[in-house]
């Protein structure tokens, strides 16, 4: 019975049918293979399933395995391993990174990916800077330009510089600013970039935490939450970086905490923004939206671009927290930015969350800088198309017009 069946599929599927029958069966059966491999190459992964680690103790751990078994084999154990909630996985491949730089040195740019928001190429160039000082900067500049990533990781790769300059220069901020002006003695987008990481390390204090402890309530007065970006030695061309990262430090003014920052101390953080004028304005609000894309997934970045219409929803309520119209809606396109990542990501989230605001009566200000973004972050032509004609009109015939 058995021989009858076999033979009557191959006279019904043909010779051919039954080859492509196979070769699916074989593919798939392959597949099953890769992954058990991949599960049993990275075993690591699975040791911190369940687990309720905070950074420190993760932070332990993803060195200790740097160290073991190189710092590229624990970058891909971090790909996969099964993370507690609000865990900042960007600043957890910072301290990967520091070992590879380590075990590489600067060519091990080579060796980066654009994974966790470009924080292995970040921590190349800090290393390089604590290594070997000042005199590295142009070193640097022509470390950022082979930064793994479209056009932005340039940029962003002096952003994580900035990191390293407040390192260098123990915590003084005013110092590292002024240090930050060898990355683009003009204060180009260079120069802003890296005063925005010197804040984002002021508020973290990943590469040095017992002198950022030391320094760290003498750049943030809770008689003035805007400062340090309200102070003098922030110059003006940089203010609006300042502001854009110095949400964190908002919510904490506010009363937040930092992991799951409730409604109410959110819309009070928003308050902060209120008096600010132009770009420094702008700035200001388009932070929070900046972090309400990672606070919606749990700050996991790895899966940003599976993003749910839910989640998307959830964020812009957010945004709806800022009182003024302006507010709420630089808090919009700061999400989109985070979602779009200069190009990184998969542009399909960026359009589904336009589609999302849409629906809200914001769709012609998301799809309208998403425009903007596209055209200043991608050059391929193809690519460029793909995303005017997953828009709706009139979008589709705008995005065409001024990109294509």
């Amino acid at each position: 019975m058995m021989r009858k069946r076999v033979k009557g599929f191959w006279q019904k599927c043909g010779w051919l049918g039954a080859a492509v029958a196979i070769m699916l069966a074989l593919c798939v059966c392959m597949a099953s293979y890769l992954a058990y491999g991949d599960s049993l190459r990275y075993s690591e992964a699975g040791e911190l399933k369940g687990k309720a680690l905070n950074f420190k103790d993760l932070s332990v751990f993803f060195a200790d395995l740097a160290h073991e078994k190189g710092a590229i084999y624990a970058f891909e154990v971090l790909k996969r391993a099964p993370l507690p909630p609000n865990i900042d996985i960007h600043l957890l491949g910072h301290v990967v990174g520091d070992i590879l730089y380590e075990q590489e040195g600067p060519e091990g740019i080579m060796l980066c990916t654009s994974d966790f928001r470009n924080a292995c190429s970040h921590t190349i160039v800090i290393g390089t800077l604590l290594e070997k000082g000042p005199d590295s900067f142009s070193e640097i500049a022509a470390l950022c330009r082979r930064a793994p990533g479209g056009s932005g990781a340039y940029t962003m790769c002096f952003h994580g510089l900035g990191h390293g300059v407040l390192a260098f220069n123990d915590y003084e901020l005013p110092t590292a600013v002024k240090m930050c002006e060898k990355a683009s003695p003009t204060r180009g987008r260079e120069y802003r970039e890296c005063v925005g990481g010197t804040i984002m390390e002021m508020i973290s204090g990943v590469h040095d935490v017992e002198m950022w402890k030391e320094k760290v309530k003498k750049y943030f007065k809770d008689e003035d939450p805007l400062y340090p970006c309200s102070a003098s030695f922030i110059p003006n061309e940089a203010k609006s970086m300042c502001y854009t990262y110095l949400t964190p430090h908002l919510f904490t003014a506010a009363g937040a905490d930092l992991g799951r920052p409730d409604l109410k101390s959110i819309e009070k953080a928003f308050t902060y923004c209120d008096p600010l004028k132009g770009q420094s304005r702008n700035a200001c609000f388009d932070g929070f939206g900046k972090e309400f894309a990672v606070l919606v997934q749990n700050r996991d970045i790895r899966i940003i671009e599976s993003m749910t219409e839910k989640q998307m929803t959830r964020m812009l309520d957010m945004c709806e927290l800022a009182k003024p119209r302006d507010g709420q809606i630089k808090c919009l396109l700061g999400a989109l930015h985070s979602l779009f990542w200069g190009g990184e990501n998969d542009p399909s989230v960026s359009l589904r969350m336009c589609a999302v605001a849409e629906t809200r009566g914001e769709g012609k200000e998301c799809y309208e800088d998403l425009i903007k973004t596209t055209g200043h972050y991608i050059s391929d032509k193809k690519r460029r198309t793909d995303i005017c004609e997953a828009m709706i009109e009139p979008y589709i015939t705008q995005c065409k017009k001024e990109l294509i």
